[in-house]
């Protein structure tokens, strides 16, 4: 974490809460001693591919509108790793689960997934480039900080403890810590304001995350 009076301590300080919340969360606890159900940690695979395409998309939309070439670079680079690093963790898990590709592609989005897809997109192309930034953080941030978490304490279940190893490990957490050092770079110049809105966009897909692992919990589904 930054230092005192930066944007990413005052972020992250924003949602302790909801970081707590998503720490005491069921299907965060069943991974690591082993007692989430495999039909919600599929499911929630399954929406997470969904939800990584989708991603990949505002990443590279943030890469467009960034002001500055390296950013340009880090967020294109990001795009690309995050569909071809994720593809691969996934489709491990999808072997694991006998499952096709036709077979995800013909899951739908659960509402939560596209809710917070669809607001990330629309963060991405209609607010400004600091917004975005900050709609886009928590993915990378709670990500690796569960991870850290989680890999103290480790997993019976093989499957559970090979996600667990990806998002608390140091090459995922380099790539963190380039999107904490350019948020703080950017928090330097923002006003009031605009920095009040980039916390409100943080503080709301922190929330999405909580959601997206109780909907994998829940199995969600369209009710209709």
């Amino acid at each position: 974490m930054s230092g005192s009076g930066s944007l990413t301590t005052e972020l992250w300080s924003s949602i302790d809460a909801t970081y707590e919340a998503i720490l005491e969360h069921p299907f965060i606890a069943g991974l690591t001693d082993g007692s989430l159900d495999q039909a919600a940690f599929r499911c929630y695979v399954i929406q997470d591919a969904h939800y990584v395409r989708e991603f990949a998309r505002a990443l590279s939309v943030a890469a467009a509108r960034a002001p500055e070439q390296r950013d340009i670079a880090m967020f294109n680079e990001h795009a690309a790793g995050a569909i071809a690093v994720e593809r691969q963790l996934h489709e491990s898990f999808f072997s694991d689960f006998g499952l096709s590709h036709a077979d995800v592609a013909a899951t739908p989005m659960a509402p939560t997934n596209l809710a917070y897809t669809s607001y990330l997109l629309a963060v991405a192309y209609g607010g400004s480039f600091p917004q975005a930034l900050g709609a886009l953080l928590p993915c990378y941030w709670i990500y690796w900080e569960v991870g850290k978490q989680l890999l103290e304490r480790g997993s019976p279940d093989v499957l559970y403890q090979r996600w667990i190893a990806t998002y608390g490990g140091e090459e995922y957490g380099a790539i963190v810590q380039e999107v904490l050092a350019l948020t703080d770079r950017v928090g330097q110049d923002l006003s009031g304001g605009e920095r009040d809105a980039v916390r409100r966009h943080f503080q709301t897909t922190a929330r999405y995350e909580w959601m997206f692992w109780d909907m994998g919990h829940r199995q969600e589904r369209w009710p209709l």
